[in-house]
């Protein structure tokens, strides 16, 4: 019997019902009136060979797969998982299903999805990139396939669609907060400068002193890669050099690199916020189980996800239209949220 499912077609199953194709396949699409009693009966009989419909033969015909592929750094990270729960809680509003994919930080496993992405024939692509490499993106923009970015945004010579918050402007608050506390020496652990979040970051640190009359320590700037394990290296090297370059606060610039940073300062056998005042970015915490709470930044993931699916759906639209311009992208910049707990209050 399981070969004989595996070979019935549709032509096969409406013979045997003794209908049309085409009821069975409004049945299937769920489209136009088919009687309660000739629906329960087709429904019966493709749930008896297990029919499943060909998805590439439908994309084929409706030049749509209903589909966005996402391509993000690391699956793992509260921030991510936000923005992905915004953007599918829209797309699936207008019946669209995400594929995604975690390049892991790497440059390579992020053109290895964007080529197969694109070989599936997604309808719009999410991307929070890690590369440097845009090669891939040109089979995107060449046939007209809406690119949103998040997160990271590419140094690209023509305009692009982007959601991001103020990256110079969160870390001028997290600055600020720390120097109304007391703080003047103050350390960051801040991802790369070859990438948006991390330059503009470090930028809203630097202005933010200068601001204040502080000069810049660069012994007190230190890069990771957003992994808790370079939250730790750094913190630990900040602290082991603490006698020549002292500090009593510090700010960093991701959820992961905080974690890393604490285990790093308990190490020490020093306390948050008595030794050290610290205010990480996009820490998430709701059970309270953290102690101390920990002061963040923290972004309107929700919202981004939401504005990002928001604009992938106008995209669509827009590409439906012949004829007509290009449209004018959108830079699309929200504010950060200073989220303030006891890590950095004395």
């Amino acid at each position: 019997m399981a070969e004989e499912k595996l070979e019935k077609t549709l032509k096969d199953i409406a013979k045997e019902l003794n209908v049309s194709v085409s009821t069975i396949s409004r049945v299937v699409n769920n489209k136009s009136y088919v009687s309660p009693k000739t629906r329960k009966m087709v429904l019966e009989g493709l749930a008896k060979y297990n029919y499943v419909p060909n998805q590439v033969a439908r994309s084929l015909k409706k030049r749509s797969t209903e589909t966005v592929g996402i391509v993000i750094p690391d699956i793992s990270e509260n921030f991510f998982a936000q923005i992905i729960k915004g953007i599918d809680e829209i797309l699936g509003r207008k019946k669209y299903s995400i594929i995604l994919a975690d390049s892991n930080e790497s440059s390579k496993k992020e053109e290895h999805y964007l080529r197969l992405l694109y070989q599936n024939r997604i309808d719009a692509l999410v991307l929070a990139t890690v590369s440097k490499d845009y090669t891939a993106l040109n089979m995107y923009f060449g046939n007209n396939i809406p690119v949103v970015f998040i997160d990271n945004i590419p140094d690209l010579d023509h305009d692009i669609d982007c959601v991001i918050i103020n990256n110079q402007k969160a870390s001028i608050i997290a600055v600020n907060h720390l120097i109304e506390n007391g703080n003047r020496d103050i350390a960051i652990i801040v991802g790369s400068p070859n990438e948006t979040t991390g330059y503009e970051r470090l930028e809203g640190y630097k202005r933010a002193l200068e601001h204040h009359n502080i000069p810049v320590n660069e012994n007190l700037i230190k890069f990771g890669n957003y992994k808790e394990d370079t939250g730790y290296s750094c913190m630990k090297e900040l602290l082991e050099n603490r006698s020549n370059n002292p500090f009593t606060g510090i700010y960093i610039g991701s959820e992961k690199m905080t974690y890393g940073a604490i285990k790093a300062i308990k190490e020490h056998n020093l306390s948050i916020p008595e030794d050290i005042a610290l205010v990480g970015f996009d820490v998430h915490d709701k059970s309270g189980l953290i102690t101390p709470g920990i002061t963040t930044i923290r972004q309107p993931e929700n919202d981004i996800g939401k504005i990002v699916a928001d604009l992938i759906i106008k995209r669509l639209k827009e590409k439906q239209k012949d004829g007509e311009a290009a449209p004018i992208r959108q830079r699309i910049i929200l504010e950060p949220i200073l989220e303030i707990k006891k890590s950095s209050i004395r």
